[in-house]
């Protein structure tokens, strides 16, 4: 970690001059132009805060609430939250308009020179892992980690590549000698319960054996809680929502209420990457309790 200073500020029309426009001549400065009440602002402003505090010293992240700063909005013409504005040397370099995610928001400072070369590894050993070159991918990311031991998101990456490829128990000795910020982070969460499906899928007979048992007793409510388990595990969500709801259908109360925790949990998982999804599942919960 830096020792440098992160600098993250509130900006208003008195010091808007200062900070922004003045700064902007030694480093790239990043306004989110926001709303307090927007949970995606809110998001976007956990996400360049972060990444202030990653690159301390590099950029400036000011953020700016636009219905406190009313002539700020219209001297910059703002009309969608958030936007994004970039200045360099007293000038908007750059404009986005709309939600970013930590990786896009990351690609931006990129643009700016804002980057770390074990990042660029973290990249490269994705498309290698999603072309079906693992080994290549943990021995670039093992690199990466040797040559950056501070990026923590290089273990994340590493526990990811050894979940898809059922190596748990290295998985889960990475995993637990992240420190605690990492493992509370939203990718620390969908780590964990990736995890805990690992380990519960293992202990179950398997997915085609639950599918077997299925066929020839459709009320085999543990082939059912089974099923499920091991589809989290692969990453088929929908298809252990629809073993969880047909179990949850036909015995609500089984095992004091088992499916539908379940059903919860795997909704909270799929909230922050298909949130339709998520939200479409959480209607049918209701329907289905009310």
């Amino acid at each position: 970690m830096s020792s440098k200073e992160s600098y993250i500020f509130e900006v208003s029309q008195s010091n808007f001059n200062n900070l922004v426009l003045m700064n902007s001549y030694k480093l790239p400065v990043v306004v989110e132009f926001m709303s307090v009440n927007s949970e995606v602002c809110i998001n976007m402003e956990t996400s360049l805060s972060e990444l202030a505090r990653e690159f301390a010293g590099q950029f400036v992240f000011a953020k700016l609430d636009v219905y406190e700063q009313p002539e700020l909005k219209e001297q910059y013409q703002i009309e969608n939250l958030p936007t994004i504005k970039v200045f360099k040397d007293g000038e908007v370099v750059r404009n986005e308009i709309g939600k970013m995610d930590s990786n896009e928001l990351a690609a931006m400072l990129k643009d700016f020179g804002i980057y770390r070369e074990s990042d660029e590894m973290r990249l490269q050993a994705r498309e290698l892992h999603l072309q079906g070159d693992t080994g290549g991918a943990v021995n670039l990311l093992t690199q990466a980690i040797q040559a950056d031991p501070s990026n923590t998101k290089v273990a994340m990456d590493m526990v990811q590549v050894l979940l898809d490829v059922n190596v748990l128990d290295q998985a889960m000795d990475i995993f637990n000698r992240l420190p605690d910020k990492d493992k509370e982070s939203e990718t620390g969460r969908a780590l964990i319960g990736q995890l805990t499906f690992k380990q519960l899928a293992s202990e179950t007979e398997g997915k085609q054996a639950m599918l077997n048992r299925l066929d020839q007793n459709p009320l085999d409510f543990d082939a059912y809680f089974d099923l499920a388990v091991c589809l989290v595990a692969e990453h088929d969500y929908q298809g252990a929502l629809e073993s969880l709801f047909a179990l949850f259908e036909q015995e609500p109360n089984y095992k004091d209420g088992a499916a539908r925790e379940m059903i919860v949990t795997i909704l909270n998982m799929l909230s922050p990457s298909d949130p339709e999804l998520s939200k479409q599942y959480r209607q049918r919960l209701g329907s289905a309790l009310s």
